[in-house]
């Protein structure tokens, strides 16, 4: 087995003491910044490692706890973000525990067993949960990141996508395409995210002068965040923002039964730009989110939190770009 470099091994090399070889690498005064680098370059030409940097290389396991409400058989972002998740924390040389939540055991605060029977040293919580259960989460495992969701006057490490400037966006560029009666689909309350993102349809649409239907707003799911077969108007709008590409997923196939046609009718735009929005017919105009840079971000967040628990709590707020699909039609 090789044998581990020391300060010993260091300060020989460079002809001077152990307390100087630690204060250099330390950043500590007393050292000129000639002997300073020239001790430092000796150090990582040897492979020295510090104790703190062996420390925080150990395995450890991280959880991830995802909401049954949020994932379905036939996949969606949070599948993506999971995968990008475990990829990233194997660079890491960490572990990663998923368990799913029910909304059962949500109701009645029962804590996941991974943070009950102490398996992780961090969780990353994917998708929104009830404040109750996430306060009594946190207080559980204090050592926890909030990923695709905020809470207002919750002390919590979060990374989130900017929902409100995406959903402005597309929005202008619908109205960009002619089409100045707009609808948007999407249960407001029913997470932050989705009203973040109605924020920023409505801001786009009332800059413009233009009106917002409350007929055209549309529920698409129920109070459990359950998808529901959506109630349209008689009169529709010539366009729907949604807020996700499974939601405008749903209404294209729905309008198609209905006899409408998709985007020749009635133009769709949706959030996320995962693999469903590739898969519909036609595919779908969406704000394309990176879930590699969301879930390297949301590791970086869970591994500085379990290694300093005294930082300040940080919210980390991702911009998505416009990806133009086949969803639209240019109205005269």
């Amino acid at each position: 087995m090789r044998k581990s470099v020391t300060l010993v091994d260091i300060a020989k090399r460079c002809n001077t003491s152990n307390v100087t070889v630690s204060k250099a690498l330390a950043d500590k005064s007393g050292v000129s910044p000639e002997l300073r680098e020239k001790i430092k370059q000796v150090a990582e030409e040897m492979g020295y490692v510090s104790v703190k940097t062996a420390n925080t290389r150990k395995k450890k396991n991280i959880g991830v706890l995802i909401p049954d409400k949020f994932i379905s058989a036939s996949g969606s972002f949070y599948w993506v973000l999971y995968n990008n998740l475990v990829q990233m924390l194997m660079k890491k040389n960490h572990y990663c525990i998923m368990e799913i939540l029910s909304e059962e055991d949500e109701r009645a605060l029962v804590m996941p067993n991974m943070v009950m029977d102490k398996k992780i040293s961090g969780l990353i919580s994917l998708g929104q949960l009830s404040l109750k259960y996430a306060k009594k989460l946190r207080d559980q495992i204090p050592e926890m990141i909030a990923l695709d969701y905020y809470i207002s006057d919750f002390e919590v490490d979060t990374v989130i996508t900017n929902g409100y400037s995406g959903a402005y966006k597309i929005t202008n560029y619908l109205i960009s395409m002619g089409h100045t009666k707009i609808g948007y689909v999407g249960s407001k309350f029913a997470t932050s995210s989705i009203l973040d993102r109605y924020m920023g349809y409505s801001k786009s649409m009332l800059e413009k002068g233009f009106e917002i239907r409350s007929e055209w707003t549309i529920d698409d799911r129920d109070s459990e965040g359950d998808f529901i077969e959506m109630k349209f108007p008689d009169i529709l709008p010539t366009a729907f923002v949604c807020n996700c590409d499974e939601a405008a997923y749903i209404v294209i196939k729905q309008l198609k039964a209905m006899g409408y046609s998709v985007p020749n009718d009635i133009s769709i735009v949706g959030y996320d730009n995962y693999m469903i929005s590739e898969m519909s017919d036609p595919k779908i105009t969406t704000i394309a989110i990176d879930a590699t840079v969301m879930a390297a971000q949301a590791v970086k967040a869970v591994i500085e939190r379990i290694e300093n628990p005294l930082l300040p709590f940080k919210v980390r707020n991702l911009e998505g770009d416009l990806n133009i699909k086949n969803s639209v039609r240019k109205l005269k």
